[in-house]
């Protein structure tokens, strides 16, 4: 017997089969499909797929044989990755000086052999998918080829577990990095808010106790500290329901009557109670996440409400259920959106720079927000708007 020699690549080779994190794992559905295929297209009775270990030959697969590896000093494929062929055939091992008195021959019977290298990528070979036969026998070229092919195979798999692999690590990572945020933002938040809430009451405090002594421009310059500090309060609030929206889509879908659903957004929204709600839908019960779905519409519906400098406020809210999704849409009458910011609207921190009823600019958070509430629902999100006459918003949520 001769035992095997190590490649010249060998510490490179073995970093390569490391790399797919495959060493010790259980049988796979997938591998074992292809080891059953091969062994019936050669007609033999053991197909293996195997990775050359350190010492050892790790049998990811093993049709035929109970065992899942092998000393590497007495393997087959320690051969067959040495040899530049695209296929290695072993007719008699009985009569091959490298095998004759190998174990596997004198014990096992293992005669016949044939194995295409798993090649990857960059060229290293990490392994085989290899036949074996207790008798001398021959490939024909179909099944040659056959072998060769369903090698290349088992090597997109690997492939694909290692991308797996590192996209899962990706996600991983974002989902950390997204975590750290919320807990920035959360802490921001708490730290930004109670200072400016002094801010203000001191605001208003020294204007209610001067107004009979400060001039008409000192109170403006008072007006305008307190609305700079609504406004950076509601940008920090914006910031936070931002980073915290993902939360909402953990919670389990509830069914509720469309009429309630409705009834309560114009109880949030409507504080004034001089809104024309029009509110139309084709189902009377959808099976939805409330808390979700009632933040994109309150956010939708109380931008139309601020945005809206006509005596008469329109909105008007439908929703057709179809296959597989709920369409809504939010139409009103307010000032419009105007054209070159149509394309930039749901982007973080766009704003159009139009002051609201108030006087107030908006942060850019909420229509962000929006957007990535309902791509997270498996949903799509477009706008259209005339300025002067209204938007037209046009959202699905997967059912």
């Amino acid at each position: 017997m001769i035992t095997p020699s190590i490649p010249k690549n060998e510490k490179e080779r073995q970093a390569r089969v490391e790399k797919y994190q495959l060493l010790d794992t259980l049988p796979e559905e997938n591998y074992d499909n292809i080891t059953s295929l091969v062994s019936y297209i050669c007609n033999t009775p053991i197909s293996l797929i195997t990775l050359l270990d350190k010492d050892r030959n790790f049998l990811k697969s093993h049709y035929g044989v109970p065992f899942s590896e092998s000393p590497r000093e007495i393997s087959f494929c320690g051969h067959a990755i040495n040899s530049n062929d695209a296929i290695t055939i072993i007719e008699d091992s009985r009569k091959d000086e490298r095998f004759f008195d190998n174990p596997l021959v004198t014990e096992y019977q293992a005669i016949f052999y044939a194995g295409a290298p798993l090649v990857d990528s960059s060229g290293y070979k990490l392994g085989m998918l290899c036949v074996y036969d207790n008798k001398p026998r021959k490939l024909s070229e179909q099944q040659q080829n056959a072998l060769i092919s369903m090698s290349k195979q088992v090597i997109n798999l690997f492939e694909q577990r290692y991308q797996n692999f590192k996209l899962q690590k990706f996600q991983d990572k974002l989902k950390r990095r997204n975590e750290d945020l919320q807990r920035f933002a959360s802490v921001v938040s708490h730290d930004l808010k109670s200072p400016l809430a002094n801010i203000i009451s001191l605001t208003e405090l020294l204007a209610y106790d001067n107004k009979d002594t400060l001039n008409e421009e000192s109170l403006q310059y008072l007006e305008y500290l307190k609305s700079s500090s609504y406004s950076l309060r509601n940008y920090i609030d914006g910031i936070l329901k931002f980073y915290k929206s993902d939360n909402l889509i953990a919670r389990k879908k509830e069914t509720i009557d469309f009429d309630v659903l409705m009834s309560e957004l114009k109880k949030i929204t409507d504080t004034e109670r001089n809104v024309i709600f029009n509110c139309q839908s084709s189902v009377r019960e959808i099976t939805v996440n409330r808390a979700a779905l009632m933040q994109i519409l309150i956010n939708l519906v109380t931008n139309a409400i601020k945005y809206n400098t006509k005596s008469n406020i329109i909105v008007e809210v439908v929703v057709r259920d179809t296959k597989g999704f709920y369409e809504f849409s939010v139409k009103d009458n307010a000032d419009g959106i105007p054209k070159e910011h149509l394309d930039k609207i749901f982007e973080l921190f766009s704003v159009v720079g139009v002051a609201d009823r108030d006087g107030n600019v908006g942060t850019g958070i909420g229509l962000a927000t929006v957007k990535k509430i309902i791509n997270n629902l498996g949903g799509k999100i477009s706008v259209s708007s005339k300025e002067g006459e209204g938007s037209l918003f046009n959202f699905t949520i997967a059912r």
